[in-house]
């Protein structure tokens, strides 16, 4: 008997079950409390026979909250086979079977969403909307689980679900992870985006490494995509666990996720409590200064340290060279008098300047410029070296003019050099006259248009200063250095 139930079930045939019926009212009764792993009702909903499950359910309703071997109950089955009217036969039954765990610890709609059955997903979640809140054995939430599978479709799905209720999006497994630390670690950049773009989201939540979402994708393995995720997350407001630290020194570290969830919509201009991080109280008349803001502006000013420091030493490097190698090369002979022993008309010793005996003045004008460049950025090079506290805006700026004299010197020596190194034709001449003419005229040009743009920034800010323009000030603008000399950032 048991055997030809079992063949109906696979079958679907509603007429066998009839029979087996009549000839045994109790054979389902037998079925509960067989050994059996598995029921006919989960065959039946495993195979999709409608019509063999709803005479099932209709006899048996009990045989709906059955467990296999695997812990699975017959929607478990269904619903990862996709059989979305069997699906609300099954809950209609008894809607809380779709919180039932198998030895997996999965409930019927973590089987739905990593299957990708978005239908059954929909239709499991409007039954029963607790079920959203079962956990895993490793504490993850439906989303956890979407996001481990990538199924995005699904993901949208269940926090649209959600509405206002928006705490699971935060929701941290056993190791600490939100969903968002699951996107970055697997790199999926269009789950990434979805999840930034939704209001709730905590982009710098700390997991048990006290690691955020940024350091998470620093310290995985590199490929093509991080460049592309580590924008978005900055964008985002996103900050690695030291930025935090900076950011939170009088806070503790209970507010962390709360302060840093959204610094702003472009990432840093958004205020933080001014409690415990102010430099100055408004109650002494003075502003009160963002931390975040000081960290980019010390941000701006290494970045500018490290590239003048750069710049100069390749400078000193180039225009070391030209003087001892000017253009033309040094004699390699001594040549003071002739085979006769007669002093000659021009005598030249061995390891001086070609160019200097030839053309004297302008190897004079060649060597005042090379100098000045060389010096220009020894200077740079040893005010930054200097350990002097020189790191504010306006001694960036002073170094930034000197390093534009040095490249405008350097310019001068390299066309003096071409013009000295070029063959006395007339077609030769003429044509590096031309391009010596427009490459001059573009650089002054250039020059020209960073010098003004300086300026007006520079009367920008002295308006500003002195109230006025009213205008809102750029982040890093806010920060005056001028406001208390006696501060060092």
């Amino acid at each position: 008997m048991e055997k030809r139930l079992t063949e109906a079930a696979l079958n679907g045939s509603v007429d066998s079950l009839l029979q087996l019926l009549g000839e045994d009212p109790l054979i389902l009764d037998r079925t509960i409390v067989s050994c059996h792993s598995e029921t006919p009702l989960h065959v039946a909903s495993m195979l999709g026979h409608l019509d063999f499950v709803k005479e099932i359910l209709s006899r048996k309703p009990e045989l709906a909250t059955e467990l296999d071997s695997q812990g699975c109950s017959p929607l478990h089955l269904a619903s990862a086979k996709g059989h979305l009217k069997i699906v609300k036969e099954l809950v209609s039954v008894d809607p809380y079977t779709s919180t039932i765990r198998n030895i997996d610890g999965r409930t019927a709609l973590h089987v739905a969403a990593i299957k990708g059955r978005v239908e059954v997903l929909n239709e499991l979640v409007r039954v029963n909307p607790e079920s959203t809140w079962v956990l895993t054995d490793r504490g993850e939430t439906i989303l956890h689980v979407c996001v481990k599978h990538n199924r995005l479709v699904e993901l949208k799905l269940l926090i649209q679900s959600m509405k206002k209720d928006l705490e699971l999006l935060n929701w941290k497994d056993c190791e600490g992870n939100t969903i968002l630390h699951i996107a970055v670690s697997r790199k999926q950049i269009e789950t990434l985006k979805f999840l930034l773009s939704t209001n709730g989201v905590e982009v710098n939540a700390l997991n048990a490494n006290s690691s955020t979402a940024l350091d998470i994708l620093k310290h995985s393995p590199r490929d093509l995509r991080d460049m592309e995720i580590e924008d978005t997350l900055r964008a985002a407001g996103a900050l690695s666990v030291q930025d935090l630290h900076l950011i939170t020194n009088d806070l503790t570290a209970a507010k962390v996720p709360q302060i840093t969830k959204r610094l702003s919509s472009q990432g840093i201009s958004k205020r933080l409590p001014s409690q415990g991080i102010s430099k100055r109280l408004s109650s002494q008349g003075k502003s009160l200064k963002d931390p975040v803001l000081q960290h980019k502006h010390k941000d701006w000013l290494g970045r500018k340290r490290n590239s003048l420091m750069v710049v100069a030493s390749l400078i000193a490097t180039v225009a070391f060279q030209a003087g001892l190698t000017p253009p033309g090369g040094v004699w390699q002979d001594d040549y003071k008098v002739d085979s006769n022993g007669n002093p000659v008309e021009d005598p030249h010793s061995a390891g001086k300047s070609v160019m200097a005996d030839t053309e004297p003045r302008v190897y004079g004008v060649f060597m005042i410029f090379n100098t000045i460049s060389f010096l220009s950025s020894l200077s740079i090079i040893l005010l930054l070296v200097s350990g002097l506290p020189i790191k504010r805006r306006r001694w960036t700026w002073i170094q930034m003019v000197t390093m534009w004299i040095a490249i405008t010197a350097l310019v001068m020596t390299y066309f003096m050099g071409l013009r000295h190194l070029s063959p006395d034709e007339k077609n030769v001449q003429m044509t590096l006259r031309e391009v010596t003419e427009i490459s001059v005229l573009t650089w002054l040009t250039l020059m020209a248009v960073v010098f003004i743009g300086n300026v007006i920034r520079m009367n920008l800010w002295i308006l500003r200063k002195y109230g006025y323009i009213k205008e809102k000030e750029s982040p890093l603008e806010e920060i005056d250095d001028d406001q208390d000399d006696e501060e060092e950032i």
